[in-house]
């Protein structure tokens, strides 16, 4: 199984993103995003909806890790463990309206959802168009 790990994922729901050059900001508390809207009013903010059991959400935010190029100061970026975090998740859904999906982007901007993704359209987006 271990060659299945490595290409799809491991089922251990308690894994964080491997190290990478983005600052993430864990997501683990649902009055932070009272805090996300207040942050999104002078600096776009992204969610990162990842599952750990899933190999196409692995595949996926490995892929927006290594592509992502904007600077720290450009963007806020969370993530969120959807597994341990489920309710979380369901009020993004709620009070971002955007239909709850994994792996999943919001990118949020002075108080409102601009852009959301799912999937393989997570690396279409182009994030820069929301500095």
């Amino acid at each position: 199984m271990g060659i299945f790990n490595k290409m799809f994922g491991s089922s251990d729901a308690s894994e964080t993103p491997e190290p990478s050059k983005l600052q993430w900001t864990p997501l683990t508390n649902v009055d932070q995003l009272d805090t996300i809207v207040e942050e999104s009013k002078t600096q776009p903010v992204a969610i990162f909806k990842h599952s750990t059991r899933c190999g196409i959400s692995r595949m996926v935010i490995k892929q927006f890790e290594s592509s992502y190029d904007l600077e720290e100061n450009q963007m806020k970026v969370y993530y969120l463990d959807l597994l341990n975090y489920r309710p979380i998740s369901e009020e993004i859904a709620a009070k971002f309206q955007v239909w709850h999906e994994s792996p999943q982007l919001v990118v949020l901007k002075n108080g409102v959802t601009v852009a959301h993704a799912s999937h393989s359209q997570i690396n279409a987006l182009s994030l820069e168009q929301y500095i």
